[in-house]
């Protein structure tokens, strides 16, 4: 019998209570998870390991969001936001592998359903 293989999900955030909750809340639904402190990180980080899904916050220090996201490919990304955002903000920002919003605070029940949208494509 196959063994379900966990998903990975790499979350890149400069917030580390962000990136502690939202890793706890995945791993206690099962998935195996990969955190970056930067989009700088981030990309390096995916030289070497292949997640399923990035989760990146939308303010982060270093490079703008933009270019970090022009540089991952095949990956599904979702962007974390604390700040309400226009249509047209939204629109500028999804574009590409970019599948999304989870708004900060994070909740469980949210992050998990936009997880498992993102992952199914």
């Amino acid at each position: 019998m196959r063994k379900n293989i966990p998903k990975t999900i790499m979350i890149a955030d400069d917030e580390k209570d962000n990136r502690a909750l939202a890793s706890r809340i995945l791993r206690k639904d099962g998935y195996k998870v990969i955190t970056a402190k930067s989009g700088t990180e981030c990309l390096r980080k995916l030289k070497k390991q292949k997640p399923h899904l990035v989760l990146m916050d939308v303010m982060m220090p270093g490079p703008p969001v933009k270019e970090v996201i022009a540089k991952i490919k095949r990956v599904p990304i979702l962007y974390f936001t604390i700040v309400q955002m226009s249509s047209k903000e939204k629109k500028e920002l999804r574009h590409g592998n970019v599948r999304g919003f989870v708004k900060k605070p994070i909740s469980d029940k949210a992050l998990l359903a936009k997880v498992k949208k993102a992952l199914k494509g």
